[in-house]
């Protein structure tokens, strides 16, 4: 598969896809022209490091971790790092379901307040 099908699939930028080559996220071979060929499986492979880069990973977790999801094997040092990553990632999920439901909280008792008279906040 070409780079930009790639790109276009997973919905990232081809420098996107360079840059995880880089970082050695992603490999590709090259056709006798040079041109970047992928797995069919690159997709689902970039969906997941853009998953982890949101949740806060860096490259260097993501490029230790994308091993031990591809054989399923882990060193104990690595389900540590694992486990701490996970951790972190749950205090993030609490502390936005808490600004989530508080926001829940300010829409309901201001939609309980509304009336076509009144002035509005608007962004």
């Amino acid at each position: 598969m070409r780079i930009g099908a790639v790109a276009e699939g997973a919905g990232v930028s081809v420098r996107a896809l360079r840059y995880y080559e880089e970082q050695q996220l992603l490999e590709s071979e090259r056709s006798p022209s040079g041109q970047r060929q992928y797995a069919d499986s690159a997709i689902e492979r970039v969906k997941f490091i853009q998953l982890l880069y949101a949740a806060g990973l860096s490259s260097k977790s993501i490029r230790q971790l994308l091993p031990c999801v591809y054989t399923g094997r882990a060193s104990t040092a690595m389900l540590d790092h694992l486990a701490r990553e996970r951790e972190r990632l749950q205090e993030q999920i609490t502390a936005m379901t808490e600004a989530r439901d508080r926001m829940d909280a300010v829409i309901a008792a201001t939609a309980e307040t509304l009336t076509e008279a009144a002035p509005t906040c608007s962004l």
